[in-house]
């Protein structure tokens, strides 16, 4: 598992910052037209196939599916909708987004490529119902998941990712750090620097 995992609202910011070296990156589309969405989903996937980075398609599953992309990710409202035994005929992999310890044994009982813990630190991005977890909590996680990689999200800069990652979580996923940076293109290869270390 890539230890950056980036993040990002649109095609076009995908395409700005995947060739400094981004590896890993989800497209979290909200609130656009089904046309659009897919649209957006095809020339990501194309794009990332070109840079030889891994595209993660959130929440539209149907989409990827019908995309013929090999990665999503699932919040606990989506898994509700999702046909993982579709995905699983495709071949495509799943992260899943986790936040109590109920919601990690249904996430780990449905053999996920990844889950997911936040938000690990206060986040500015959305209205969230769970406090900040804690780096104590990541490492529990870590523990519960086993061999099943863990990825942080929720508040993190570089200057947080070496406590994120010696706590156990093995990739940081970006995303306000990234999208609020005045240089974004530099962020990322700091980013990129900091999870090299």
């Amino acid at each position: 598992m890539e230890r950056f995992y980036l993040i990002v609202g649109h095609v076009g910011r995908l395409e700005l910052l995947v060739p400094h070296g981004v590896k890993l990156v989800q497209l979290r589309l909200k609130d656009l037209p089904d046309e659009e969405i897919r649209r957006q989903i095809a020339r990501a996937r194309d794009f990332c196939a070109v840079h030889r980075a891994q595209l993660v398609v959130n929440d539209y599953w149907q989409a990827a599916l019908d995309l013929r992309c090999s990665f999503v990710h699932l919040g606990q409202e989506d898994m509700d909708a999702a046909d993982f035994n579709s995905l699983r005929r495709a071949g495509i992999r799943f992260g899943l987004s986790t936040h109590d310890e109920a919601e990690l044994d249904r996430a780990l009982s449905l053999d996920p490529a990844y889950i997911a813990l936040g938000p690990v630190y206060p986040t500015l991005l959305k209205k969230m119902k769970w406090g900040p977890q804690g780096l104590e909590r990541v490492t529990e996680w870590k523990r519960l998941a086993g061999p099943v990689p863990l990825v942080a999200i929720g508040g993190l800069t570089p200057e947080r990712a070496p406590s994120v990652f010696d706590a156990g979580a093995d990739s940081a996923a970006v995303v306000t750090d990234v999208q609020q940076a005045a240089d974004p293109e530099a962020r990322v290869r700091e980013w990129l620097e900091v999870c090299a270390a």
